[in-house]
C-alpha cells in the first residue's frame, strides 16, 4: 500500500451492513508487511452455496487449483485469504501450504476440507510459510463477527491505496435480501474471468448452479471489461456465496438461474460487480485518470471489445491521458492494430462530447482547446464509431504514470 491514496478514490465508503450467515476476522501474521493485517477468515456457520470464476492464466496459483477442485461440491464453510504472498509458481511447497491451511481451517470450523476455499495475493515465486497463520485460525474462527466488512477489505490489500467495498439490496418473492462484496487489486489487472481477488456474500437462498450461472454471466461486462496494465494475474479469484439465511423470512430456495424470481437479485448483483470493478480501475497503480472507452459500430460485440481493449491497453494511449494530451492519432493506431475489421475512412472519434475525427480524418469543426479541456478531467470518456455493424462494448482503464514504474520497479525488494 503506497503512502498516498489514489486521487480517484471514492470520496466516501459504503456503510456495510452485516449479512446474516457470515462472520469475519483478520490477523497480522507478518507474511510481507509489518504492522498491518494480512490474513482474513470468513466463516459460514451453516454450509453456504458457492460459485466462483478464476484466472485463465496457464500458470495459476496453488490456491486457484485448490478452489477449482472444491467448487463442484457446491458448499462452503470457510474462506482463508492472505496478502503479501501469492503462493504461485511455488511447486510442491505451494501445494503443501494449501493443504496445511485447509487442514487447519477445517479443524477450526469442524467441517470437511472440501468446504474450505483459499486465496493468496502478493509476490509470485516465494514459498508461502502457512505455519505463520495456520495456528491463528482457531482464534479467528472464535473471534469472527458479522460487522467486519471494511476490516476484511483492508486485510487483503497489497499495493491498493484504499479498501474496496460495495453493498446492494434486492428482493426475491417479496423477501428482502442483502449482497455485500469486497475486492482487492491495483496492478496486474487485465482479468480473464475475474479480478485479482473478490468475495461477494448474500443471505439469499440460491442453489450453487444458479449462483454460478449468474456469476459467470455477470463478470463479462464488469470485472472482465477492465484493465490496468494488460497483465493477467496468476491468482484472479472471484467468489460468490449464498448463506440461505433469508429462508427464515420465507424466501423459497431458487434452483435455476432462469427463474423469473431472480430479476431483482441479478440486477443488484451485476450492479455490485460493476461497482467493485470500477473501484479496482480507480486504484490502478499510479493512476490519476480513469478512461471509459466505448466502441460502437463494430462487426460484433466481441470485435468491439477486442478493439476497446486494444485502445485501453495501449501504453501510448495511456501515457497521452497521463499527460492530458488529446492525441487521437494514438486511438487510430490502436484501432488499426487490434486485428478486428475496421475501415479507416468510416472512423469517428470523440473525447467526451468533442468529436475530434470523422470519416477517417480530423473533424473540420474540432477545437483543440475543447478536447484538451476534456483531458484535464479525472474521468475521460472516449468513444469510437467503427462504422461497419452493430457491435458495441465498453471497457475501463486508467492512465500510465511515472508512479506505476516506481511501484513496479522494486515490488519484490
Amino acid at each position: 500500500m503506497s503512502g498516498s491514496v489514489s486521487p480517484l478514490a471514492p470520496k466516501s465508503f459504503a456503510s456495510m451492513p452485516a449479512v446474516r450467515g457470515v462472520r469475519m476476522a483478520t490477523a497480522s501474521a507478518g507474511i510481507k508487511y509489518k504492522n498491518r493485517t494480512d490474513v482474513l477468515m470468513m466463516v459460514f456457520d451453516k454450509p453456504a452455496a458457492v460459485a466462483g470464476v478464476f484466472t485463465r492464466s496457464k500458470c495459476p496459483s496453488a490456491p486457484v487449483d485448490f478452489c477449482r477442485a472444491n467448487l463442484p461440491h457446491g458448499t462452503a464453510r470457510a474462506v482463508v485469504v492472505n496478502s503479501g504472498n501469492a503462493n504461485a509458481f511455488t511447486g510442491i511447497k505451494g501445494r503443501e501450504a494449501t493443504a496445511l491451511t485447509a487442514k487447519s481451517a477445517a479443524a477450526a470450523v469442524g467441517c470437511s476440507e472440501r468446504e474450505i476455499y483459499l486465496a493468496s495475493t502478493g509476490v509470485i515465486g516465494e514459498p508461502l510459510d502457512a505455519t505463520k497463520f495456520s495456528g491463528v485460525l482457531d482464534t479467528l474462527h472464535a473471534d469472527a463477527t458479522g460487522d467486519f466488512w471494511f476490516e476484511a477489505a483492508k486485510a487483503i490489500m497489497t499495493t491498493d491505496t484504499y479498501p474496496k467495498v460495495a453493498t446492494r439490496s434486492a428482493e426475491i418473492d417479496g423477501v428482502g435480501v442483502s449482497i455485500n462484496g469486497i475486492a482487492k487489486g491495483a496492478g496486474m489487472i487485465a482479468p480473464d474471468m475475474a479480478t485479482m481477488l473478490s468475495f461477494v456474500v448474500t443471505d439469499a437462498d440460491i442453489a450453487p448452479a444458479a449462483l454460478q450461472a449468474m456469476l459467470s454471466a455477470g463478470v463479462d461486462p464488469t470485472f472482465n471489461s477492465m484493465t490496468v496494465d494488460s497483465d493477467t494475474s496468476t491468482s484472479d479469484t472471484l467468489m460468490l456465496f449464498a448463506t440461505g439465511a433469508a429462508a427464515e423470512d420465507g424466501q423459497l430456495r431458487v434452483e435455476a438461474a432462469d427463474d423469473p424470481r431472480l430479476g431483482s437479485f441479478r440486477a443488484a448483483l451485476n450492479d455490485l460487480l460493476r461497482d467493485l470493478a470500477l473501484q479496482v480501475v480507480r486504484d490502478g497503480e499510479g493512476a490519476t485518470k480513469m478512461l471509459e472507452i466505448t466502441v460502437t459500430g463494430a462487426e460484433s460485440d466481441a470485435a468491439a471489445k477486442k478493439i476497446a481493449l486494444s485502445i485501453a491497453n495501449s501504453p501510448l494511449v495511456k501515457t497521452a491521458a497521463a499527460g492530458e494530451d488529446a492525441n487521437w492519432g494514438r486511438i487510430v493506431m490502436a484501432v488499426g492494430k487490434s486485428g478486428e475489421m475496421a475501415d479507416r475512412d468510416r472512423l469517428a472519434i470523440w473525447f467526451g462530447d468533442v468529436r475530434v475525427a470523422v470519416n477517417g480524418e480530423r473533424d473540420a469543426g474540432y477545437s483543440e482547446q475543447a478536447a484538451s479541456d476534456v483531458m484535464k478531467n479525472q474521468d475521460i470518456p472516449v468513444k469510437v464509431e467503427i462504422g461497419l455493424g452493430n457491435g458495441k462494448a465498453t471497457v475501463w482503464t486508467c492512465d500510465l504514470t511515472k508512479e506505476y514504474v516506481a511501484i513496479n520497479g522494486d515490488y519484490r525488494s
